[in-house]
């Protein structure tokens, strides 16, 4: 296997970088995707018998029946609390339990009752409470509709593409009598012997090769597919990690949207391949409602789009209203996994924001970062030894260029060997991270899930030695070949393995580590360099489940070890930060994302911006794009584009590849490193406002980056936009990312509303495009009338360093002279908040006074800091000023009479908070 290694190796580092698509498979060459895509809508075998009907104050259970084989499936339905509704269908009597996604869910979802409204022979009508919402069960052929009034919001195998690939024995070999008797004498699993005989005869159901590659199936064919109709729905989103449009795109003519997380090198854009990640969710909107889809199964997924207005040109839509054309605008999805069970959990709004909500009571919220993991971080594969870190460290104040953290890939081990450091290049960690630490920065290592097989190691040792390593088919130790070699891949799905995983961050475990020292998790799809697809065999086994059932869910395991672990060795005290490559529904709970491997390409640059915002849409707000591209050379221009983009994204990281030139900032002539010291400084000064927004994501689930379309759900101009962004609602973002731009066009939302220009303080109204002259210093960006966003003026070294200098409020005001925001403080890094140790006030400012009201009159928390400037946007000039404070004490300054109107007013104040 060493040659294959040493093959890989040299693609990595050869000048030729660009996927190899023939290393991943499409549908066609994934047999259950070929399977099931070539049933034909219309043709539903499945029926509800109505006689099995059972139905509790919390649930409906109903029987399905397969006309063609007669195997029967049982149908449970659920009405959750919060307006979403839960469908799930396994098989009846399955001859083994078919695998259910476990540690995705934060609880068990609360119900709320279900009635019966009517039955007859061909359905039952069931209600759903609020609003006049019901369910309409169809009996023959089996359909489930979703209805709102007259309107029908959702419907489920209205197309007929409900397929379920039952457990059952291969005749062609020897098997189990017991089983097979149990088989042959159970009506409601027997199969007519007909339709099951001409099904064997199809390739890929039993066992299946890709390239050199050979997947046993030891358990047979097992897929499952529904599809869902989207009455009046033009737009879709969600379902990442594609590098693709915000706005998902029609699959009708190509291969369907794939869900597989996988290590695909440098990727390529506009295309449904899978990437490192995989969410199941998808939000359908139209400008009166919005709802999404959580197609809850970790086995390979692919996800077919199909539209009705798809390919209609904008003239062919004004001639169908011209003409009085009736039909329905129409969306229609369909999932396909390869394995486990049909768990969907129907989410119904109305609003994108209740759907945020929806979706956080099933999957939790963002974790809420220490504030230094918003600040900027500077990374390379690799900083060379402790020389080099510290040479880089100086360089950020030689330039007076801040950062938080530096990092430090994979060479900083020994020999591959993580928890470790090289004895000659960091040979004295703790004094390396103590001078970190004496400026106030921190340091990231890399921990991959990849183990060295070395009986001198002692992590595989124990490993090893605990059974912790997930088995090959034939029950020995599962090896493959990634970084260190011959690895072995800890089975991250076993709460003992998490644990054991956990306890090694503590500082007596992880020699020379200390407090500062923070965690990424890469390679963890898993990533396997001779494996097929460059990931695990899918017999491989993780106990009684084979790898083919819970491979999405493996990096979600390892960022969830990881953080246990680094909370752990605080005592539960401090706040960890751990970033992923691999993730899955709910991986927000545990850290950061980023793109993964890009390029230095300009539209690599424009890509990450629908990339983060379909992430932000399904919970994971915590996103970013590596900082000038992982692969190739930047030009100048892109990387200061790049830089100025990167620092209005929540995960804000430069990183290179270990064969590209150097690109720290200041080493680009003094023009260009003072570009990027001022992008950097921006991301600095809102950093209060930045925190704030993570504050609100986790409370609230609504994401920190996000589409205009959010804010402005009925306004269908926004709809298909993702060039352009929101941060919070207050926020609107548009980067420059096309090479020599001289402009560019912006459509600043909302009918009624106006926009200031963050940098000269003009006013734009709201509904139009804006052209914007630019040059290279120009990052437009607009802050919405009717807000008061909080900043810190004085840019120091680190995040830590401004930690008790004062706020200045930029009030921006509307067309009715009001404003409102919000200011939250805590220490930045610990638990603490949720014993009630923050400030959090609502900011007001109305009829020409600034006001403000404790949010959370129970919580408690001092500060340093204070308020020692206001800036009204779109303010006449006062002849007075009066500071009022708690202690009802005043101050009044006169100004000089002005009666014309001007653009900026600043008020200098001190106030503690």
């Amino acid at each position: 296997m060493a040659p294959v290694l040493a093959f890989w190796l040299v693609l990595c580092l050869s000048g030729t970088w660009a996927v190899d698509r023939g290393n991943f498979k499409t549908c066609d060459q994934s047999a259950f995707c070929k399977r099931q895509r070539a049933l034909k809508p219309g043709e539903s075998p499945y029926r509800a018998l109505l006689e099995t009907m059972e139905l509790t104050n919390t649930r409906l259970t109903l029987q399905l029946i397969n006309d063609n084989n007669k195997v029967r499936l049982l149908l449970e339905l659920y009405r959750l609390q919060g307006n979403i509704t839960r469908v799930k269908i396994n098989e009846l009597k399955p001859l083994k339990p078919r695998y259910e996604v476990p540690d995705v869910l934060i609880r068990e979802p609360p119900t709320e009752p279900l009635s019966l409204l009517s039955q007859d022979d061909n359905g039952v009508v069931l209600s759903l409470g609020a609003e006049s919402q019901r369910v309409i069960v169809s009996a023959r052929p089996f359909r489930l509709d979703i209805m709102e009034g007259r309107d029908v919001l959702m419907s489920l195998n209205s197309r007929g593409l409900l397929a379920f690939e039952h457990l059952r024995m291969r005749k062609d070999t020897q098997a189990d009598p017991e089983a097979e008797k149990k088989e042959e004498g159970d009506p409601e699993n027997q199969a007519e012997t007909g339709k099951e005989e001409e099904e064997k005869v199809e390739d890929g159901m039993w066992e299946e090769t890709f390239k050199s590659h050979s997947d046993s199936k030891p358990h047979g064919p097992s897929a499952i597919s529904l599809d869902f109709s989207l009455p009046g729905v033009e737009h879709v989103y969600g379902i990442p990690e594609h590098a693709d449009t915000l706005r998902l795109k029609t699959t009708d003519n190509g291969d369907p949207y794939r869900l597989y997380n996988l290590d695909v090198f440098q990727y390529e854009l506009y295309n449904p391949m899978a990437l490192y990640g995989a969410v199941p969710v998808m939000l359908a909107h139209n400008a009166k409602r919005t709802t999404g889809i959580f197609w809850l199964n970790a086995a390979e997924t692919w996800v077919d789009i199909s539209s009705n207005t798809a390919g209609k040109t904008v003239f062919g839509k004004m001639l169908d209203y011209v003409q009085g054309s009736s039909e329905t605008p129409q969306t229609d999805v369909r999932w396909i996994s390869e394995s486990g069970i049909i768990d969907v959990f129907i989410m119904l709004g109305p609003t994108p924001k209740d759907v945020f909500s929806q979706y956080a009571s099933l999957t939790g919220t963002q974790a809420f970062p220490p504030l230094a993991a918003l600040a900027y971080h500077q990374c390379r594969w690799n900083y060379n030894d402790q020389e080099d870190v510290q040479s880089v460290d100086a360089g950020f104040d030689e330039h007076d260029i801040p950062y938080d953290f530096i990092w430090l890939d994979i060479e900083h081990t020994d020999g591959k060997r993580y928890f470790t450091w090289d004895p000659h290049k960091f040979a004295t960690p703790k004094e390396m991270l103590q001078g970190i630490m004496d400026k106030k920065r921190k340091m990231v290592a890399i921990v991959d899930p990849h183990i060295k097989v070395d009986s001198n190691y002692k992590i595989h040792n124990e490993i090893r030695s605990r059974g912790f390593y997930i088995k090959n088919k034939d029950g020995g130790d599962y090896e493959g070949w990634c970084w260190p070699g011959s690895a072995g891949y800890p089975d991250f799905t076993r709460p003992d393995m998490r644990a054991w995983w956990a306890s090694m961050f503590a500082y007596d475990q992880y020699e020379g580590s200390m407090e500062n020292l923070y965690t990424w998790n890469d390679m963890n799809e898993p990533s396997v360099f001779n494996g097929p697809e460059v990931t695990m065999h899918k017999d491989a086994t993780h106990g009684a489940w084979e790898h083919r059932d819970v491979h999405n869910l493996y990096g979600l395991y390892v960022q969830m070890a990881t953080a246990d672990g680094q909370i752990q060795r605080s005592g539960g005290v401090e706040r960890p930060f751990v970033l992923t490559r691999a993730f899955f529904a709910g991986s927000q709970r545990y850290g950061a994302v980023w793109t993964g491997d890009n390029a230095a390409e300009w539209d690599h640059l424009k890509i990450s911006i629908p990339m983060c915002l379909s992430l932000g849409l399904v919970g994971i707000s915590f996103c970013g794009a590596d900082v000038g591209g992982f692969f190739k050379s930047p030009s100048t221009e892109l990387l200061v584009r790049w830089y100025q983009t990167g620092a209005y994204q929540p995960f804000f990281r430069a990183h290179a590849h270990l064969d590209t030139p150097r690109r720290e900032p200041w080493l680009f002539g003094p023009e260009n490193t003072a570009l990027i010291r001022d992008a950097v400084r921006q991301r600095y000064t809102l950093l209060p406002y930045w925190y704030q927004q993570f504050y609100l994501a986790y409370h609230t689930g609504q994401p920190v980056m996000r589409p205009l379309w959010v804010e402005y759900p009925q306004d269908p101009a926004t709809f298909a936009l993702d060039d352009e962004f929101l941060i919070g609602r207050d926020l609107l973002v548009h980067p420059v990312t096309e090479e020599g731009a001289r402009g560019v066009t912006a459509y600043l939302p909302g009918k009624d509303e106006v926009w200031f220009d963050v940098n000269t303080f003009q006013k734009h109204n709201g509904a139009q495009n804006l052209y914007i002259p630019v040059t290279m210093s120009s990052i437009p960006v607009f802050q919405r009338g009717g807000s008061i966003i909080p900043r810190k003026l004085r840019v120091r070294r680190s995040s830590s360093c401004m930690e008790h200098d004062p706020y200045t409020l930029y009030v921006a005001l509307n067309p009715q002279r009001t404003a409102e925001g919000e200011i939250y403080i805590d220490d930045g890094h610990t638990f603490n908040y949720e014993k009630q140790e923050f400030i959090h006030r609502r900011l007001m400012f109305a009829n020409n006074v600034l006001s403000s009201v404790n949010l959370n009159p129970e919580a408690r928390f001092t500060t340093r800091s204070w308020i020692e400037r206001v800036v009204i946007l779109g303010a006449s000039k006062p002849s007075k000023v009066t500071l009022k404070t708690a202690g009802e004490s005043k101050f009044s300054r006169q100004t000089a009479d002005r009666k014309k109107p001007f653009l900026n007013l600043v008020v200098l104040v001190r106030r503690l908070l």
